[in-house]
Formats: C-alpha cells, structure tokens, sequence
C-alpha cells in the first residue's frame, strides 16, 4: 500500500515539473513580451526647384535717402505694415493715406534703407530748426546731414503729417480734393518737398501699381475703382516707332527687359502698368 502511495505521489511531481517547464517554453506564461518594431523613416520634405526663382519676383529701385533695391512683395508687406497709421492720419491731419504710404514706401525703401533701419525715419525728414529730439546724421544732398530720430514708425508718420500741415507752403495742398493724388503728387513737388523733378511720377506710379488710393476711398467712404490704362490698337503690320515693342507670343516682361537691356520695373513704369500682365499686340514702350 504505501509503496503504492509512494509512485502517485512522484508522478504527481513529475506532472507537476513538466507542465510548468511546458508553460514557460510555450511562452504562454504571464511574462511581458517586448516587440521591437522598426523605427518609421521621418517623412521628407518635397521641394520644388525653382530654379528661375529671382526672375519671376518684380524688382522696385526705391530713391530712399540710401538708394535700395527691393522685391514687390517686401513693398506689399510694407503697405500691410502701415496701411493703418496712414488712414489714421488722414482722418486726423487730411493727408491722403495713398500719398502718405507711397512717400514711405519711396523716401524708407519699403522699410529697408539705412536711414529707416537706424532712426525710424520712414519720410527722410532732417532736424531743421526747433527739433529738439535725437537725430542721427547721415550722407545725403551734403555729407553728415542731422535727420530726425523716432522711438517707433508711427511716431515718423504722425511727425511727417504735421510737417506738412504746420508749414504754409505747404497749404495750398490742402484745398485739394482728398482723393485726387494726382494733384497732391504735383503738389508736393511745386512747394520744394524733393528735388527729384520725377518725384511726382514715382508716387504715381507707386500709388497706381499698388493700388494704395483705396484706403483714401476707405477713410472718405467711398468706392474705390482702379483706373483703367487704354491700352491703343495697333493695326496690323504697321510699322512701330523706334523704342516701341510690340507683345507677341511667349513674351513676358523678364524676356522684353533682357532683349531691350531694361529692368522689369522699368516697363512697368514707362508703360504704367499695375502688374506684370501683358497681352499678345500690345504695344510697349521700351526706351
């Protein structure tokens, strides 16, 4: 009998051992199982070459008192920048927000020259007698010339408005109609603001190719309407003047300018254009 008892109970130990043995080779146990799992590649940024980058951006030659060359787009952010200071002081002082924005972008090169950079000086203007605030000083008409220093670009566009409005031959500017910057352009340059005998022609031309007389028409509550260039029919195979182009097939205004050995924002202005469109026949001034 005990003999008996005695080979139950070993084979029970043997069961035993097997089935534990058995769990853990199985892998069927309680133990954690730890997946490696192949890192994912990080995802590659895709580029588009662009490999004619420079010339598909329109250039701006800004007489600032440091001449600077600028991109379109640098103007257009400029504009965005201070488009609201320009409107404000036009309800405050009744200087178009257009006339304001083109001086700064011309007279700052949209925010870039030397002048601007170092002063906050966005419109050029010199000490002069009375200013009593820092200056900095800098080459322009003479070497070492004081100009005005600002804490901040608004403080600029206010001091540039009431430079305007406390000088009386200045006053004359100021019976014109709001929206006609046209005349105020001329204006500015018959009282002795700029030398330059082209300075009304370059805010013109700022003011139309950025349209910048909307925000005049926002402050006054009017609509604004681009102007519309006539553009002339040429008739067929008529002979052009010398310095005349005529658009044809394929042309852009990058190719014109190389041909003709002029810049883009050149035949923008000879042509008075308000973007880089152009149509097959239309005839282009290029000299």
């Amino acid at each position: 009998m005990m003999k008996k008892i005695l080979t139950l109970v070993v084979l029970s130990l043997l069961v035993s051992c097997g089935t534990s043995y058995t769990s853990r080779k199985s892998g069927k146990s309680t133990a954690r199982t730890t997946t490696t799992r192949k890192p994912k590649a990080p995802k590659k940024e895709t580029r588009v070459a662009n490999t004619n980058r420079n010339n598909s951006r329109d250039t701006e030659t800004l007489e600032s008192t440091s001449k600077t060359v600028v991109y379109a787009d640098i103007v257009k952010q400029y504009i965005l920048d201070y488009k609201d200071v320009a409107k404000a002081n036009m309800r405050n002082h009744g200087v178009p927000a257009s006339i304001t924005l083109a001086q700064g972008i011309l007279e700052s090169g949209a925010g870039r020259g030397t002048l601007c950079v170092n002063a906050n000086n966005h419109f050029g203007i010199k000490c002069h007698t009375g200013w009593e605030g820092e200056s900095v000083y800098h080459d322009d008409d003479a070497k070492g010339e004081c100009f005005r220093k600002y804490k901040d670009p608004a403080e600029s566009y206010n001091d540039h408005s009431l430079f305007l409005t406390s000088r009386s031959r200045y006053a004359a500017l100021f019976k014109l109609d709001k929206d006609d910057y046209e005349a105020w352009a001329h204006g500015l340059k018959a009282a002795g603001y700029a030398t330059d005998p082209k300075y009304p022609d370059k805010l013109i031309g700022l003011i139309e190719r950025y349209e910048l007389a909307k925000y005049d028409a926002e402050v006054l509550g009017g609509t604004y309407v681009p102007r519309q260039k006539e553009i002339k029919p040429v008739i067929a195979d008529a002979p052009l003047a010398a310095g005349m182009h005529k658009v044809e097939q394929g042309d852009t205004l990058y190719s014109i300018s190389k041909r003709y050995n002029v810049t883009v924002d050149e035949l923008i202005r000879l042509n008075s254009l308000s973007g880089n469109t152009i149509s097959i026949g239309q005839v282009l001034k290029v000299k």
